[in-house]
């Protein structure tokens, strides 16, 4: 279902992967500007509660929209999601969602940095009022940082060229501005031959900064853990992810919360039997869904997306229960 500009991706999937009990309570995560979330309260009896949660302040400005007796909004990181409930009186969900990445609004309004389609100032942070701006990063590394962060989050092959050009054109005037950004990537990338052609030289560089500057994978990484208490036996986590770094931690987290010891393949292979192995919180829940062919012509941005549920088991959930090494 539309929601102004925003098209949520995998919608009807990711709806039905929470398996929605009419007078349960649910989290949307990942509010956005309401997509998701609507469609949960068309869903929702009378007894049913949603909780939404996100950090952008445009996110909190389109929830107070919704007057639903059945909703709230907080506006957190979602790493915070343990204190959020506690400060609610919650204290067990039936299901979580997460909707990863960037909304389309943000990407649309030059004024929050996010896209070199227009100019605007270089900021692309979800939360404008915490940590530093994307120009800010660039003013303060050092090549080496610059090349790590554009290798390890973007996956980009000339990393290195674009760090050095980044601190070459710094020294003649700072880089505050997208379009700014984007000439230096083109420049430093020039005619070499790449596997995405389609794609404009600077999107891996752009993604690479968002990704680093809001903490994205941190974010994933600390949360995933932090939810599994949370949810009520039966209960469903469902994550969307629109690119591998996002879906890597994702699934081997799944994996991890599903398989005795972990998932460890040392202990796997010990002579223990069925009944004497631990019980696991979590059990993964069909296959990893991907768009159709159909919601990918009518909207290009769900071509990356990735959908994963799991469900909450009766096993407790370990002492030392936590995310394992993502990269």
């Amino acid at each position: 279902m539309p929601d102004g500009a925003h098209v949520p991706v995998l919608l009807e999937e990711a709806v039905a992967a929470l398996a929605i009990r009419p007078g349960g309570t649910y989290v949307d995560a990942t509010f956005g500007r309401g997509g998701h979330a609507r469609a949960i309260l068309g869903r929702l009896g009378a007894s049913g509660r949603l909780l939404a949660f996100d950090r952008d302040p445009e996110a909190e400005e389109s929830a107070a929209a919704i007057d639903d007796p059945r909703f709230a909004f907080r506006r957190i990181w979602f790493s915070d999601i343990a204190d959020a409930l506690a400060a609610l009186r919650v204290p067990r969900v039936d299901g979580v969602l997460l909707d990863l990445g960037i909304s389309s609004p943000q990407i649309d309004d030059p004024g929050r940095g996010f896209s070199f389609r227009a100019d605007g100032p270089l900021d692309m942070r979800m939360d404008p009022t915490r940590g530093e701006s994307a120009a800010a990063f660039l003013a303060r590394a050092t090549a080496r940082e610059l090349t790590e962060v554009i290798r390890d989050y973007g996956e980009e092959r000339f990393a290195q060229s674009i760090a050095g050009a980044i601190v070459a054109a710094r020294t003649l005037a700072p880089v505050v501005r997208t379009r700014q950004l984007a000439a230096i990537v083109a420049k430093a990338v020039g005619a070499r031959p790449r596997g995405d052609r389609g794609q404009d030289p600077a999107t891996r560089t752009f993604q690479a900064l968002r990704i680093f500057v809001n903490r994205e994978l941190a974010e994933l990484a600390l949360t995933l853990p932090r939810i599994v208490p949370l949810l009520d036996t039966g209960g469903r986590l469902a994550v969307i992810s629109f690119h591998s770094l996002e879906d890597r931690i994702v699934k081997r987290f799944i994996a991890f919360a599903s398989q005795p010891f972990g998932g460890d393949p040392r202990l796997a292979r010990l002579p223990i039997r069925t009944a004497a192995l631990p019980g696991t919180p979590l059990a993964p829940v069909g296959r990893a869904v991907r768009a159709s062919d159909r919601e990918i012509a009518a909207n290009p941005r769900a071509r990356s997306a990735t959908l994963r549920v799991a469900e909450r088991t009766a096993d407790p959930v370990p002492a030392d229960f936590g995310q394992p090494v993502h990269r």
